[in-house]
């Protein structure tokens, strides 16, 4: 356990378990360091497991500005976590908020990503949504504001693509929701306007994707609506991304299916570290029947 220090003065709260190669988890707006639990119990007997709360999510330090808070600095904040360790690249794994912020870390430092897992990411990206999402995102931090997110928390916890959680798992969707409802209101709002409301479309980033090659696996479940294309749209664009998707599934993946997320990001890690996810064959990209 331990404090980061940001290069604009941000202490950031990590916790690292385990030895061997380095793996940092960047959690979802609904999350923080404690949504990847199931993840460190059972890598960290392999890996070294880095967890951290984002800038507005206690007990990371919460900037009362606005300013503070974008996705430049969200995917920023993982170098900082890797530069205050001593490490050189490392498997980077983002659910939601944070598969964008591993995305454009992706972008930005490639060499500093051993790999990316992308899970559940597309909120708001379709461009002919944006400005619906825009507008949702700015009424939510108002709202958050108005009532305090402990209060905005139980409704949040039951949107479409959470209910599948609470169907699962119960226990652990009350687990969830009481977490979610003890997070920063002030952060909260912040993150809200300042890093989600703000955020390029990912079909801006279209020409940046297809120059990506580290090796990268976007995850989603069948029945997160929104992240859907947002999904196809990167594996189709990324060169080097394979694409798994679990049936029966909503947005909160590394939770809801514990035990099939863990098994795909270590069968990925696995192929990474042997030298065996490569990008994909030009020929699988001819169209035709029967092969021709």
């Amino acid at each position: 356990m331990g404090y980061v220090k940001t290069d604009d003065g941000v202490s950031l709260y990590c916790e690292t378990t385990g030895e061997g190669t380095p793996v940092v988890f960047v959690h979802e707006f609904a999350g923080d360091h404690r949504s990847w639990e199931p993840q460190v119990r059972a890598l960290s007997r392999y890996y070294t497991c880095i967890t951290y709360g984002a800038r507005g999510y206690p007990p990371s330090d919460v900037p009362e500005d606005p300013a503070h808070y974008s996705q430049a600095r969200a995917r920023d904040d993982i170098r900082a976590v890797l530069d205050a360790m001593d490490i050189e690249a490392a498997h980077i794994v983002g659910l939601s908020m944070g598969g964008f912020a591993t995305l454009h870390f992706g972008l930005a430092y490639p060499e500093r990503a051993l790999s990316l897992v992308v899970a559940g990411c597309g909120y708001g990206a379709d461009p002919d949504r944006r400005d619906d999402f825009k507008k949702q995102s700015n009424l939510l931090a108002d709202k958050i504001e108005g009532e305090g997110m402990d209060k905005v928390a139980p409704v949040y916890a039951l949107e479409p693509a959470r209910v599948q959680l609470q169907n699962k798992d119960p226990r652990g969707w009350a687990e969830f929701a009481a977490q979610l409802g003890e997070h920063s209101t002030k952060g909260s709002a912040n993150t809200l306007r300042g890093v989600q409301a703000n955020r390029p479309s990912l079909w801006e980033l279209r020409e940046q994707m297809a120059a990506l090659t580290v090796p990268t696996l976007i995850v989603n479940g069948d029945e997160d609506e929104s992240c859907l294309e947002p999904g196809l749209l990167m594996k189709r664009t990324i060169p080097s991304a394979g694409h798994a998707m679990f049936p029966n599934t909503g947005h909160t993946l590394n939770i809801e299916e514990p035990a099939l997320f863990n098994r795909t990001i270590l069968d990925f890690f696995h192929e990474v570290e042997a030298g065996r996810w490569g990008l994909r064959d030009p020929r699988s990209l001819k169209g035709g029947t029967l092969g021709r």
